[in-house]
């Protein structure tokens, strides 16, 4: 039996971060939103891209490799939150459980990340208002960052109340596209059946960090934990579920109707090659998963910036991380730096390793460890194993980005 007590190194900050959680309860439903919304962003543009040489079915193989993966490694991040008695993120349960060099490495990893794609969002945002409305591109992700921003500010409930509605029209867009692609001008079997397992590879280096969304399980378990607890598990099964089937669809319709000859934001010609109508349905389905993206990195990466400096929730310090937050990526695209974008891009990459290999070292510290017993466990997906294969995995794909920094990645791979 597993035994249950304080570490006696692991001293609570000065603050009270069960403050945020007071009125900011999620549902289910929310939480499913929350995960779906975080994993769909400008990634997915770029998957049927990234899949055309090898084939859908490589593509698909690397999905759902990744997707398993990534979704137990999400589930030991729950049982972790679960074992500890504040609402810490994941930085924070990095600095309970594995100390000062933990919590900085997630803490870089998380915000790399989110700088990363913040960036992208901000040239995207801009560009994509300007197609749709006619705005200047400045003025564009200006607004888009606005009203992002002022959501994520307001905390927990507004992101999750957000994250249900925008994922819900995301979700009918996407089904419309799919069918209009189907029913009208359809879809070439052959053009499918294609699999070329030497691409695998590439494929699944991206779809590893297309589907990153540890640092949000801490929000969802706990905003979940009061009214909701045996449903965490199933929410996070789900969210994954909805997201790897959202990022096999899209790819399944573009290539079946376009081939090798999709473009590298797939809306493009994907759109293109349906109508004008139809061109703008894509480009409105890029720009909201670009906005739910921003808001679920942006409030994770604001709340990890409170836990690492121990700040408390409200007041000027929240003010000032939203500030980190959102005004770093603003500064960097302004400035015109796109190729610190591709920078970003690669050290996102080894990023994705930290935040997928760190969960397996928390879930067997925090059951020596930990404050409480959790309501909820981890089953057959703790075993070792499956642990040794996360790392693997994760460890190859970190390799594989540190060969893509060095040039020693095989040409037809790049």
């Amino acid at each position: 039996m597993t035994t249950i007590h304080t570490s006696p190194s692991a001293s609570p900050p000065p603050t009270d971060p069960e403050a945020d959680y007071v009125d900011g309860h999620i549902t289910p439903l929310q939480g499913v939103a929350l995960i779906f919304g975080t994993n769909i962003g400008a990634g997915i543009l770029s998957l049927p891209y990234a899949g055309r040489n090898g084939g859908f079915l490589a593509l698909a193989a690397a999905l759902a490799i990744a997707g398993v993966l990534t979704t137990i490694s999400m589930l030991y991040v729950a049982e972790v939150s679960l074992r500890t008695k504040r609402p810490l993120q994941l930085s924070g349960l990095a600095e309970q459980y594995l100390g000062n060099w933990g919590r900085w490495a997630v803490f870089a990893a998380i915000m790399v990340n989110g700088t990363g794609a913040l960036i992208a969002y901000a040239a995207g945002s801009g560009e994509l208002l300007n197609n749709l409305l006619g705005l200047p591109p400045m003025a564009g992700t200006l607004i888009f960052f606005a009203i992002g921003t002022f959501i994520m500010y307001k905390g927990l409930e507004a992101t999750g109340v957000s994250e249900m509605l925008i994922t819900a029209a995301m979700a009918l867009i996407i089904l419309i596209l799919s069918g209009w692609t189907f029913f009208g001008p359809g879809i070439t079997w052959s053009n499918l059946w294609v699999f070329n397992p030497y691409f695998i590879i590439p494929i699944m280096n991206l779809a590893v960090f297309t589907f990153m969304a540890q640092y949000v399980v801490p929000e969802l378990a706990r905003g979940m934990e009061k009214n909701h607890t045996p449903a965490i598990p199933k929410a996070i099964i789900a969210g994954m579920c909805v997201t790897g089937f959202t990022l096999a669809l899209v790819p399944f319709a573009a290539l079946g109707l376009l081939g090798t000859e999709v473009s590298e934001v797939v809306t493009l010609s994907w759109g293109e090659k349906l109508g004008p109508a139809a061109y703008y349905l894509a480009n409105i389905f890029a720009l909201l998963a670009m906005f739910t993206s921003f808001m679920a990195i942006g409030y994770t990466t604001m709340r990890n910036v409170l836990d690492i400096f121990h700040w408390p929730q409200h007041g000027p310090k929240r003010a000032a991380a939203v500030a980190i937050t959102v005004l770093i990526p603003l500064a960097i695209s302004f400035a015109g730096l796109g190729g610190f974008v591709s920078a970003l891009s690669y050290a996102g990459g080894l990023a994705g390793v930290i935040m997928s290999i760190v969960p397996v070292l928390l879930l067997n510290t925090s059951r020596k460890r930990g404050e409480r017993e959790p309501a909820w466990t981890v089953g057959w997906s703790s075993h070792p194993a499956m642990q040794w294969l996360i790392i693997l995995v994760y460890g190859l794909a970190g390799l594989y980005s540190l060969g893509t920094i060095f040039g020693l990645v095989p040409a037809g791979w790049q």
